[in-house]
């Protein structure tokens, strides 16, 4: 048997609304498991999240990768080991965070197991409650950073406001940084380069899956490069507008119903 692989966003494609997966996407990923296929959770959560997430949905079995960070880190859930890694130019982290403070906006990054902020805000509280993460509060975001993160994040309500940063901050940076949403309110910052599309290479050259044989599924810009990158690009029926015109196929069902076990049966299965 061929092994294919599924790349797989969580929130809005594999969680339903409550955070939570459906008992027919549990089922359907079992069955995909024991056949010998590949399921890899593509996230731009942090990998402290991603794990939390993997046993939650039994997930951290042999077969069950992720890809967290947007693609900067790529992790081995089994083997509980790293694969990949390629964190942000450290020296980058404080003229950013001060920008996004005079455009009074939130931002921040990640140590190896918490969310790290210089100021509590109720975007914070709000993200580490979803994320499922502990948070500190420090006084010198470089200066609390033992090791480079992979990624920062700027959060408001107000969408016109995060997209007048990411013009900002792709001016300024142009060659050191990539900016992208995972919903209207969270704006992405990573490495150059990275993405998760850029992940799907990666995973599928590390495993020695062809190309041809992999799936992903999502429901965001930030899953754009994956969608286009995997050979079938399944886009859930209840993606933000604009995405299904970067995938190969539209679910009939949204993630509140089962929508990844769909892609599953039709693709892998």
């Amino acid at each position: 048997m061929n092994a294919k692989i599924l790349f797989t966003d969580l929130d809005g494609t594999l969680l339903n609304d409550q955070k939570e997966i459906t008992s027919g996407n549990q089922q359907a990923i079992d069955e995909a498991l024991a056949k010998g296929h590949k399921i890899v959770i593509s996230t731009g959560r942090p990998l402290a999240s991603a794990r939390i997430q993997a046993a939650r949905l039994g997930l951290d079995r042999e077969g069950c990768y992720a890809i967290t960070y947007n693609g900067g880190q790529i992790y081995d859930f089994f083997h509980r080991k790293t694969l990949y890694g390629r964190p942000l130019p450290i020296e980058l982290i404080t003229p950013v965070f001060m920008a996004a403070y005079e455009a009074g906006l939130h931002i921040h990054t990640y140590s190896s197991t918490q969310v790290l902020s210089e100021r509590e805000t109720p975007e914070l509280l709000e993200y580490a409650s979803t994320t499922l993460m502990q948070y500190q509060i420090v006084e010198h975001i470089a200066e609390a950073l033992e090791e480079p993160p992979y990624k920062m994040i700027v959060i408001s309500l107000s969408h016109d406001r995060l997209l007048a940063f990411q013009e900002e901050l792709l001016q300024h940076y142009p060659d050191e940084l990539d900016c992208f949403f995972s919903s209207d309110i969270l704006l992405e910052i990573v490495p150059k380069g990275i993405s998760k599309g850029f992940a799907v290479h990666w995973m599928c050259r590390y495993l020695g899956i062809p190309l041809e044989n992999s799936v992903a599924a999502g429901d965001a810009q930030n899953d754009i490069p994956m969608l286009e990158a995997a050979q079938v690009g399944a886009v859930m029926r209840n993606a933000f507008p604009g995405i299904a015109e970067h995938g190969t196929y539209v679910t009939e069902a949204d993630n509140n119903h089962d929508g990844i076990a769909e892609v599953i049966r039709r693709f892998i299965l």
